[in-house]
């Protein structure tokens, strides 16, 4: 994700492993190709089901024209207009409102590699760990049919939890993480995990988000994810490419003032929009920002 402290390249949440972080988001490539590949699309309208769970529930979309909040840093009671929240996996769902369940499924949480199986974590040619140094996590490999197997179904029994407290949709997040290690992983096999990541939530009943990967949103017929959430499109100007492939289903979050200008100034009224701090503080926090349309 983009969440999580200041980071080039994509953002996280606090997962359940106590660290908050917000990753601010570079500028996307070939995103001029991903808009015109979106309009040929065949998509589900904004708050519509597209599908039975495995509970027999149909798959739910977040409700056009409700309000926006993003809470991966520590929930806190919604504030009024509020009907969809974004919440790390740790936390409830809040109750009465469309829930968005945070997971960190590209990368492990700081400290913990001895959670995953040794071979699970992505090595260099010296056989040493790969990390994403801005935030001390271990790269998982997505590099074999059977490693992405492996680790989608630990990711997986995450999503499981999601859906037994009642979250509606899950948000699995560092999408890009292949855009930051461009040697060792590639779009291809972050577009296969991602799939396997979907029908596995699809089977829960729960609706899947692509987080941010401008680069990746006119693939979504090939991943199966039915919604974004998108870190600072306005600040980079890449909420079209969003909002073309997902038929509107975007939920963005700004961090900057002028940021939030000019997602408000073009996507106002369609698309969901809020500014939070970097820290994605809990309410009553000292640096804590929230600000809409």
């Amino acid at each position: 994700m983009r969440g999580r402290g200041a980071r080039s390249g994509g953002s996280g949440g606090r997962d359940s492993g106590g660290v908050t972080r917000v990753r601010t988001r570079r500028a996307g490539a070939a995103l001029a190709g991903a808009a015109v590949v979106a309009a040929a699309l065949l998509v589900v309208p904004w708050g519509e089901g597209d599908g039975d769970g495995a509970e027999g529930r149909a798959l739910e979309l977040p409700p056009p024209g409700a309000g926006l909040d993003y809470q991966i840093g520590g929930a806190y009671d919604p504030p009024p207009g509020v009907g969809v929240v974004v919440r790390d996996r740790g936390d409830a769902p809040a109750p009465g409102v469309y829930n968005v369940c945070y997971v960190n499924a590209f990368q492990a949480q700081p400290g913990a590699e001895d959670e995953w199986d040794p071979d699970l974590l992505l090595r260099d040619a010296a056989g040493e760990v790969v990390y994403d140094e801005d935030w001390g996590e271990a790269v998982l490999d997505l590099r074999t049919a059977d490693k992405r197997r492996r680790i989608a179904a630990v990711v997986g029994r995450w999503i499981d939890g999601c859906a037994e407290r009642g979250y509606q949709a899950v948000e699995p997040d560092n999408l890009d993480t292949y855009t930051r290690f461009p040697r060792l992983l590639t779009a291809a096999q972050a577009r296969s995990y991602a799939a396997l990541l979907a029908e596995h939530a699809h089977g829960r009943g729960l609706a899947v988000a692509q987080k941010n990967t401008a680069e990746l949103a006119g693939d979504r017929a090939r991943t199966g994810l039915d919604f974004a959430v998108a870190e600072e499109c306005g600040e980079y100007d890449e909420c079209a490419a969003y909002a073309g492939a997902f038929d509107d289903r975007v939920l963005v979050v700004e961090y900057t003032p002028g940021g939030l200008a000019a997602a408000c100034g073009e996507w106002a009224d369609r698309l969901r929009i809020v500014r939070r701090d970097r820290a994605v503080s809990p309410e009553g926090a000292a640096d804590y920002v929230r600000e809409t349309c």
